[in-house]
């Protein structure tokens, strides 16, 4: 059988040492451009493909770090049961990209910026062992969307290795957050219904109990409340399950007579909304002003384009493996702090502009 060839085979071939060729897989950005080159095509002649092993036990680390979401298809829990049965399609083409996947594309693109591999999990706690306790035991460091996994396992998993949490609170020692600051965009958004279009009857539509969607409605509320309109109660609904904003808009058109705008705490939800009154023939925005909040690819191409709420969706993935790099460098503990990023109003035609 042929012999592997190794490191120490790639550093003879084109004459550099064997620290430059481990500088040259896992951190190219600190190796000159001709000497990167003259190692990739050593590697290249010979057949050599690094070994995470052994760069494993040279280190002590997996030069890896893990994502961890929720279910990709923001599947309900219920499938958990065996009486309900899993949904495996998605038959609404904008469902892709979502929020989640574009904070995933910064997370890879600054990953692969570092030299590090990235690890993808997602789901929920079935069995003995959470899915997320298993995806950290083989990382250096976890980012997690906040309620993808229990705090319960999050704390578990932060006992160990640096764990970066993606939106709510920095509710646990030893788990950074990255914040965006939603509640000024969704104020700025409302006020310009109020200010700019004359609204004076506005349905929030969306759901509470994430600190994300709670900032949201009390942006909302306070626009609200400063040009002294009524703040109304938000009409339940939930990203991802269409049936139920469907629900939430079909009551509104039975009802005596529509507000003049529904601003949703999502675009998913937004998009869901104006379908439902487009089917209706109700227009948006002449009948009916329409907004939404994330600024996805699919509110951008949307007919209205969508007014909304852009978050920094890229940037919220980079900073958090830039968290992980400081505190994987760092001799100390893991510091307990908070990187508010800021959110953008951005005007479309779903609000009449």
């Amino acid at each position: 059988m042929r012999r592997r060839p190794t490191v120490y085979d790639v550093a003879a071939r084109a004459g550099v040492s064997i620290a430059t060729v481990s500088f040259a897989f896992t951190q190219p950005g600190r190796v000159r451009k001709s000497t990167l080159d003259a190692v990739l095509a050593a590697a290249d002649d010979l057949g050599y493909v690094p070994s995470a092993n052994a760069r494993g036990l040279a280190t002590g680390r997996t030069g890896a770090i893990g994502l961890y979401s929720f279910d990709y298809l923001l599947d309900s829990v219920d499938y958990l049961l065996d009486s309900v049965p899993r949904q495996t399609t998605q038959t609404d083409i904008r469902t892709f990209p979502l929020y989640m996947d574009e904070v995933q594309r910064g997370v890879q693109l600054e990953c692969r910026q570092r030299g590090w591999a990235l690890m993808l999990g997602a789901g929920h706690t079935h069995g003995h062992l959470p899915d997320v306790i298993d995806v950290a035991g083989r990382v250096d460091g976890l980012i997690a969307f906040a309620g993808s996994a229990t705090p319960e396992a999050i704390i578990q998993v932060a006992k160990r290795i640096p764990v970066v949490e993606l939106g709510g609170t920095a509710r646990h020692e030893g788990v950074h957050t990255v914040l965006v600051d939603n509640r000024t965009g969704m104020r700025e958004l409302t006020r310009h219904l109020v200010t700019t279009h004359g609204c004076r009857d506005l349905v929030y539509l969306g759901g509470l109990g994430l600190a994300e969607f709670d900032a949201r409605y009390e942006g909302f509320g306070h626009a609200l409340a400063a040009a002294g309109l009524p703040v109304p109660s938000p009409t339940p609904s939930k990203p991802g399950h269409d049936h139920t904003t469907t629900a939430a808009v079909e009551e509104l058109i039975r009802a005596a007579k529509l507000p003049d705008a529904i601003v949703c705490a999502t675009d998913q939800e937004a998009l869901v909304a104006m379908d439902t009154l487009v089917a209706a023939d109700i227009a948006v925005p002449a009948n009916v002003i329409v907004t939404g909040f994330d600024g996805t690819v699919a509110g951008r191409f949307a007919t209205p384009r969508l007014t909304t709420v852009r978050q920094p969706m890229e940037e919220i993935g980079r900073t958090a493996v830039r968290i992980l790099a400081g505190l994987l460098d760092s001799s100390g503990g893991y510091p307990n702090e908070y990187d508010y990023l800021p959110s953008t109003f951005v005007i479309g035609a779903s609000c009449g502009c």
